[in-house]
């Protein structure tokens, strides 16, 4: 795409600089117009591979036309010498020689002008020095222009770490300390209530049992937050659809291919999405089939649950759908939500896969 578009640019180049010279009234043939201006124009394709190279090329056939009225191509080659200063400022010397000797030294030696007049310094300053130092300036200006941008990112990264361990020490300081006092408190009563009927019973094995899994989820999510590895849950999408299905909802899942190493946040955050998704499907379609798929695409992570219940409209959207949204959006991705055919619902999260920088 980027040599397509450099031949683009190099051959409107050289059509205006050979229609500035036909405008210009040049004495010299069209045909030797037509053949320099596309040979100054041409080493600009390589300008960034081989830059001090495509100067000193530009500049050649600059300096065969220097003498021709009206043929602006030293301008070209003008911009060639800005653009080896630009893309290998380490080699300004080389690019300054380069500049000297086509623009100043040989021209002056062929037309036998004084090197010390005042015409002569000033069109050195002009052609020969200018463009290279504007190119290394410019570069100078792009490479802080990154330094501040990266220490930006450092600082942002720093004060998100700084939330997020925060709002770790809250949750585990108050989510953590409920969720361990109600799984106590359901032990306790199991052990005391020895006599309790057998509905009793399995309502407090149910409590003990979800508050050990909130834990368990809680701690996970803590590790998460402080960017701590606690094993893949993406990868546990797959149990999930085992926990949820029931006789009367099949669920079906695919993983075509390995996902690989996923961003914790995003790992998490996928997860979470497709819990989401199923949960509504479950309670509020009315299906009978669902089918859930988690693919990994070139950049991103696709998740998609479809399902055969009725296509009722979902213009009214509640909390959980704003929840996905939300959560998709803070991850950098999307949630597109479509009807099915023939009929049910299709909810589709897309999430970047970039390791924060």
């Amino acid at each position: 795409m980027s040599t397509t578009r450099d031949a683009l640019g190099c051959a409107a180049t050289a059509a205006l600089v050979f229609g500035a010279a036909l405008l210009e009234g040049s004495p010299a043939r069209p045909m030797a117009l037509a053949v320099l201006s596309v040979g100054v124009t041409a080493p600009l394709m390589v300008r960034r591979q081989l830059p001090i190279t495509s100067a000193a090329l530009s500049s050649l056939v600059a300096l065969l036309g220097f003498a021709i009225p009206g043929w602006s191509g030293k301008v070209v080659a003008m911009a060639a010498c800005g653009a080896a200063a630009y893309h290998r400022p380490n080699r300004l010397a080389g690019v300054l020689t380069v500049s000297v000797l086509g623009f100043l030294l040989v021209p002056a030696v062929v037309a036998s002008r004084p090197l010390g007049t005042t015409a002569v310094l000033t069109e050195m300053i002009i052609t020969a020095i200018a463009p290279a130092v504007l190119g290394y300036a410019m570069r100078l200006r792009a490479e802080r222009g990154e330094q501040l941008a990266r220490l930006h990112r450092a600082e942002a990264a720093r004060t998100v770490a700084e939330e997020r361990a925060g709002i770790a020490r809250e949750v585990h300081d108050a989510v953590g300390h409920h969720l361990t006092a109600i799984r106590m408190q359901a032990t306790a009563a199991r052990h005391v209530l020895t006599d309790a009927s057998p509905v009793a019973m399995t309502t407090l094995n149910t409590i003990n049992d979800l508050a050990a899994r909130a834990l368990s989820e809680v701690r996970d999510m803590l590790d998460t937050l402080r960017d701590k590895p606690s094993g893949s849950r993406i990868h546990e999408i797959a149990d999930l659809v085992t926990r949820l299905s029931t006789s009367d909802v099949e669920i079906t899942f695919t993983e075509p291919g390995a996902l690989g190493d996923l961003p914790p946040l995003v790992d998490h955050g996928g997860y979470r999405l497709a819990q989401e998704a199923l949960t509504n499907a479950i309670r509020h379609s009315g299906a009978d089939t669902i089918s859930v798929s988690v693919a990994r695409e070139p950049d991103s992570v696709a998740i998609t649950v479809q399902d055969n219940g009725s296509s009722t409209s979902v213009t009214d959207e509640g909390s959980g759908i704003r929840g996905m949204r939300e959560r998709a959006r803070l991850l950098g991705g999307t949630v597109t939500i479509s009807a099915a055919r023939p009929h049910g619902w299709r909810v589709r999260a897309v999430l970047p896969v970039r390791e924060a920088r």
